[in-house]
């Protein structure tokens, strides 16, 4: 799917840039064959505040989208976790929370699935909200 191809693109430049990217989406997309909106689509979905992306952009002639991967420190990734799940949260985005804290090694793999499970026993996003919160500061 092109999707996959662009995103394993855009990961692999990632890498090689040392987290921090800066494109040009029309130029991307000529490269890959596609439509830039096709781009726009990767970077909206699959970059997101939840895995830790920060995302940039400028429209027009010489416009930009700039992707970074955030370094938090512990004590600063809490906190952004804390402020982005705010008072509630559906059971696929506190995955994604989770995947990335297992990913930045905040977690281990058997505590993120200790936390999905007890998550996904819960139907009410605020309790949801208040339960990974809670779990999360215990866990780390």
């Amino acid at each position: 799917m092109i999707s996959d191809v662009i995103e394993q693109m855009l990961l692999e430049m990632l890498r090689e840039e040392g987290g921090s990217l800066e494109l040009k989406r029309n130029d991307l997309a000529q490269r890959l064959g596609c439509v830039p909106s096709q781009i726009n689509y990767v970077i909206t979905s699959r970059f997101t505040p939840e895995k830790g992306y920060v995302i940039e952009s400028r429209r027009g002639g010489g416009g930009y989208v700039r992707i970074t991967k955030k370094v938090f420190h512990k004590d600063e990734y809490l906190m952004h976790l804390f402020c982005s799940v705010g008072e509630e949260i559906d059971g696929k985005t506190a995955g994604l929370y989770i995947l990335d804290m297992v990913e930045r090694r905040l977690l281990t793999a058997r505590e993120g699935k200790l936390v999905n499970t007890i998550l996904g026993l819960i139907d009410d996003d605020r309790l949801r909200a208040e339960a990974l919160k809670k779990t999360v500061l215990a866990a780390i």
